[in-house]
């Protein structure tokens, strides 16, 4: 299934629960496969992020395999529909399962020489998160004769900065400090101008933190200053709007910080905190019901200690 589309038309395609592996051309060259709004309790819980792949002249860059060693695989096959070149890359942008477990289908291309990239805490973060992943995801985890995958560490470790080469096809991945995890790298294709986020940008889906509010709004400041043309969030539909992209993110980040230190000043409790702050911010995002709570405590251990 391959479909010339603008950025944004993918915005529910993979929603539904049958009909094939969906990806979309969302720039030359530049393909998305759209994760569902779905509960982590969901069976479709491996299909919940945003997947790509960059084709260049020379190979192809991979971009957030899945949460499933299935996963990856059907992005490897969509990936061989459309190209005989070699998978040369394989980007991680953080260590988050939704993303990262695919990683492992492409051990096939990782012997004959494709090269993990990620953030220079993420080794040590999956290493960390190896057993907890396999217990936490072990159906995600199975390869196809049963057995559970180990995910590959990234060889190529980026601090702040690093640039790669798919053949006329210049990209340039980019480290942040503690954000949305401790491990989030953007890519940015520089031919199209396109960039995936991971997840320093959610669209549709609530955001989750599971790092620092304060430095996730810096990356966001450090985003809109980019000149960007296709945005590939981390959830949600690809868009050419930067307001689209960075505007209902910033604004419920914003919403939660302000709202989180005026529960610590008024001398709430967690407990008060979670059922007051940010709550008809978070009443824009989907599976807000699950996640915002959460976003509330994370904020409020941070803050608290300001």
């Amino acid at each position: 299934m391959c479909v010339h589309v603008s950025a944004e038309d993918h915005a529910h395609a993979a929603d539904t629960d049958s009909g094939p592996f969906a990806v979309y051309e969302v720039a030359p060259g530049v393909y998305v496969h759209p994760g569902r709004h779905v509960h982590i309790d969901h069976p479709h819980r491996d299909d919940i992020a945003n997947a790509g792949f960059i084709v260049g002249e020379d190979c192809v860059a991979v971009i957030d395999p899945g949460g499933s060693v299935a996963q990856g695989n059907r992005l490897r096959e969509a990936i061989r529909a459309r190209t005989d070149l070699p998978v040369c890359l394989i980007f991680n942008t953080h260590v988050h399962f939704d993303h990262i477990i695919g990683t492992a289908a492409f051990a096939p291309d990782i012997v004959s020489g494709a090269e993990v990239v990620g953030h220079m805490a993420l080794a040590e973060a999956i290493e960390a998160n190896q057993a907890f992943f396999v217990d936490a995801f072990g159906p995600e985890m199975q390869t196809e004769d049963g057995t559970l995958a180990t995910l590959p560490l990234p060889v190529r470790a980026v601090g702040t900065q690093a640039d790669f080469d798919l053949g006329a096809r210049p990209l340039t991945a980019t480290a942040y400090p503690e954000a949305h995890s401790r491990t989030d790298l953007t890519v940015f294709d520089r031919k199209t101008q396109t960039l995936f986020t991971g997840d320093l940008v959610f669209r549709t889906r609530i955001p989750a933190l599971d790092g620092s509010v304060l430095g996730w709004r810096d990356a966001l400041a450090a985003l809109a200053a980019l000149d960007v043309a296709v945005w590939v969030p981390g959830h949600g539909a690809s868009t050419q709007d930067p307001e689209a992209a960075l505007g209902p993110i910033s604004a419920y980040l914003e919403s939660l910080e302000r709202e989180t230190r005026a529960a610590i000043e008024a001398g709430q409790s967690l407990a008060e905190a979670k059922a007051s702050v940010a709550v008809e911010a978070a009443q824009d995002w989907e599976l807000h019901e699950f996640n915002h709570a959460r976003n509330v405590s994370r904020a409020f251990r941070e803050l608290e200690w300001e």
